[in-house]
């Protein structure tokens, strides 16, 4: 390597270290904001550091509602609409990537076009939709409108045509079902895509505030964001809870983005969706 390209990746390890610190600063502040007393938050000049680390805050945040319950719902909603939407999204995807029907692609352009409609304007016929059927106040509610995507649709797709069709082909000489070609070919070649939209379906799913909004009303049903709203009063907002509690609201995205970091990388670089 020349001195000229060491160089050249010297600064640009440093503006990215740089760029690293000012994404991490918002964080940084919350997390010492949750450590905070009540007249330390809006001091002037700002403190980075408290003058004694309040750690009660974490306990009065959580012992100020059910937050076990909060918990318990995220958790519920995340991970049920997370399969709900990759079984869906395949099974769809399987169907527009690698069987031939008359108007598929017709079919699928309409199926891609919803993508242009704001989830707002959706969200008056889906509540209708939920109280008659009953569902309002109800994990129903909650899991099964938010599992069918057609961006995950899209993105399995694209992947699933790079798929080589001989394999479909091979297993359909040996007398396997479209069903089991689905199964035990295409879900298994496409390990990172899943992985990574499942990440992201996760991170969405517990980070959704409106839906849980709207088609919740008893604390039991409520979720972490809907939860964390409660520390906003109409006079006031209690920053040090509300901050405390979502600390440890971004644990489980923590702890699920550390263990997944490898898939999830391979599945951005395979799918595509760093922006390439």
């Amino acid at each position: 390597m020349t001195q000229r390209k060491r160089l050249g990746h010297i600064f640009l390890h440093i503006f990215l270290i740089i760029g690293s610190l000012f994404m991490l600063l918002p964080f940084i502040w919350m997390l010492s904001t949750s450590l905070k007393e009540a007249r330390e938050v809006f001091t002037f000049p700002p403190q980075w550091l408290p003058k004694k680390l309040n750690w009660s805050n974490y306990t009065k945040a959580l012992t100020a509602m059910p937050f076990g319950r909060f918990y318990l719902n995220s958790f519920m909603v995340a991970i049920s609409t997370t399969l709900l939407t990759l079984t869906t999204s395949s099974l769809a995807a399987f169907a527009f990537a690698r069987l031939r029907f008359k108007g598929r692609e017709t079919l699928f352009l309409v199926y891609l076009a919803t993508l242009m409609i704001p989830f707002t304007v959706l969200l008056i016929p889906n509540f209708i939709m939920v109280r008659y059927l009953g569902w309002y106040d109800s994990y129903w509610a909650l899991i099964f409108p938010p599992a069918f995507s057609a961006f995950a649709t899209f993105l399995l797709r694209q992947n699933f045509r790079g798929i080589p069709v001989e394999l479909d082909d091979a297993a359909r000489m040996d007398g396997a079902s479209s069903f089991r070609i689905w199964w035990q070919i295409i879900m298994p070649n496409s390990g990172p895509a899943i992985a990574a939209l499942a990440i992201f379906l996760f991170l969405g799913n517990w980070n959704e505030f409106l839906w849980p909004l709207v088609v919740t009303n008893s604390p039991e049903m409520r979720t972490i964001p809907v939860g964390l709203n409660s520390f906003q009063g109409q006079y006031s907002v209690k920053w040090e809870l509300l901050m405390a509690a979502a600390v440890v609201a971004m644990l489980p995205i923590i702890i699920v983005y550390m263990f997944a970091q490898k898939w999830f990388i391979k599945g951005i670089t395979v799918t595509g969706m760093g922006g390439r």
